[in-house]
Formats: C-alpha cells, structure tokens, sequence
C-alpha cells in the first residue's frame, strides 16, 4: 500500500486538505473530482493551505513545488486502478457513496482498501451491497487536516484488521495521528465528545447564566488549554479520582440531557444565520475577525513545529 499512488474522490475542502497532507508526506495523490470548477479550483485550495503552513514556518519555497508536482487531479475514476488506498471524500448522501463504491469495485484491485471520510454513517450501511466489504472502513479526518492531526479509524464487522492496521501505519507516517477504534458507535469518539460540549454550552446560554462569548472565553482560557496537554481521563487522574467523583454526583444530574437548547440552533438558522461561510451565526464573521481566526491558527501551527522539532532532537540524541 506505502509504495503505491493514493487515490481521493472529491475535491472540496476536505479532499483538497487531505491530498495535501499526503502529499507533503511523499505520497503521489490522484484526486478525482467529477466537477470541472471544483477541478480548477484545486491548485487554489492547495495554494492556501501551503500558504498558512509556509507563514507559519512548516513549509519552505522549494517543499511547495514538489507538493503540488505530487497531486494529479483527474475528472474520472479509471486513473485509480492501481492504487492500493482510495479515501472517499463525497457528500454525505448514502445513494452517492454506494454508487461510487459500485465503480471502484469494478476499477480497482480486489485487495484496495476504501476508506470513507465520513462522520455519520456507519461502516455497515456504507458497506452494503459491496462485494468485498472487508476492504471498507472509515477514516475520518477532521477539518483542516494540516492543522487537526487526527483521523478515526472505524472498523466494519466484515472488515480485515490486517487492512485498518495498513492504513493506521500510512496516516501515522504522513504526519497524521489516526486512532483506530474498536467498534463504530454513532458519531465515534471526536463528535460526541464536541457535541456533548455543545449541549452544554447552548444550555448554559438558554439558562441565562453566560452569553456565547462568555462561555467560549471561558472554554478557550481553561479546558483548551488543559484539553491540548490532557485528556478527559488524564485530567481526573490528575485531579484525583475521589474529587471527581465528589463532584460528579452533586454536578452530573444538573447537566443537559436533553434536545431543549436545540431551540437556540433552530431560530438562528431559521434566521439565515448559518455560521462563518455566510459572515453571521452566534458571532459576525467580519475581516478581522476571520484574521484574528488565521493568526491564531498560524500561531499553534508553528509552536507545533517548535515542539516536534525538539522531539525529534531529542529522539535522535536518545539514539545516539
């Protein structure tokens, strides 16, 4: 699988980003996109995503160049024949994926693994109809993939571990940090946890105690800071397993756990007010604001590349 080419179905702005972060690592990318303007804006989407890793210090003029020479996009599926990997990249619309799945099957070699990005089906319904179920899992990656590491990797019931484990080793040796599952519950691990603290934070809102800006400074100034060096279960070792649990049977059944803050969700999107890609949700997404968003992605970018490179001083000196 290292030493074949990676396929990508669909260039938007998941696809472009993993494309990308393959190519950085090495691997020759053939991105299909159907769409001829999604095609042309390709070189565009990769060109920003080199441009913040390049102001951000991760990325030399001369890497540029080589990157972009590793990405061929292609308006069919038959340039994937011989892959070994194609990540499925496509609308959320299960009738679209079984019917590409259909024409990979006939395309590709009986031992190419399919990989799906994504978030809400499960391997089981993604997988029907397959003849060779075994050789589909999901892969999620998170958005943007250069500056989120991670990937969940969920396994179907058919699928061989001997593939997830192919794949595990490919993404971990591509910058990425894969985590590979042991069964599929809805929303893996990655979405539930956001959206049990989303819950939370539009109840809060509901109730009145903190407005969204409140909320969001209080998360960005302790649990995001906490949350980028800890984990949930590293954070109550931490803090000592009887404190928490003290806390837990006083605090648990005062939260959420329900769909009543959803009202906060509807009426802002019955309002038109989606969300930064149309300038208004909980927050106006101005210029500045959107600037502030990149420096700040900038900013963690470079202290990443600060970080792993004293990890690997160390490594290397540990060797020697």
């Amino acid at each position: 699988m290292d030493e074949r080419a990676i396929g990508v179905v669909g260039a938007g702005l998941m696809g472009v980003g993993i494309a990308v972060q393959l190519a950085r690592h090495g691997h020759a990318v053939i991105l299909v996109e159907n769409d001829a303007p999604s095609r042309e804006r390709v070189a565009a989407r990769a060109g920003e995503i080199l441009d913040e890793l390049a102001a951000a210090g991760r990325l030399v003029d001369e890497e540029r160049t080589c990157v972009l020479a590793r990405i061929e996009t292609v308006a069919e599926l038959e340039p994937l024949a011989p892959v070994g990997l194609v990540i499925e990249a496509i609308p959320e619309r299960l009738a679209l994926k079984h019917a590409l799945y259909r024409r990979l099957e006939e395309i590709l070699a009986d031992d190419a693994v399919i990989a799906s990005n994504t978030s809400g089906f499960t391997p089981e319904s993604l997988a029907e109809g397959m003849r060779h179920p075994e050789r589909l899992l999901i892969a999620h990656f998170w958005n943007p993939p250069h500056f989120i590491t991670l990937v969940e990797l969920v396994p179907g019931e058919a699928t061989r571990r001997e593939y997830l484990a192919d794949v595990e080793r490919l993404l971990a040796g591509a910058g990425l940090e894969p985590v590979a599952l042991s069964k599929a519950i809805p929303g893996f691990v990655g979405n539930r946890l956001q959206f049990a603290v989303l819950r939370e934070a539009l109840a809060i809102v509901a109730a009145g105690a903190a407005s969204p800006e409140q909320v969001d400074q209080v998360m960005k100034s302790s649990l995001g800071r906490r949350y980028a060096m800890l984990g949930p279960f590293e954070a109550a070792d931490q803090g000592g397993l009887d404190t928490f649990l003290d806390i837990s049977r006083h605090l648990m059944p005062c939260l959420a756990c329900d769909q009543a803050a959803l009202t906060l969700l509807e009426a802002r999107v019955e309002r038109g007010e989606l969300g930064a890609r149309l300038g208004q949700g909980f927050y106006r997404w101005d210029q500045h604001r959107r600037d502030a968003l990149t420096r700040a992605r900038q900013a963690a970018l470079a202290r990443d590349g600060v970080a792993s490179g004293m990890k690997e001083r160390t490594e290397e000196g540990e060797r020697r």
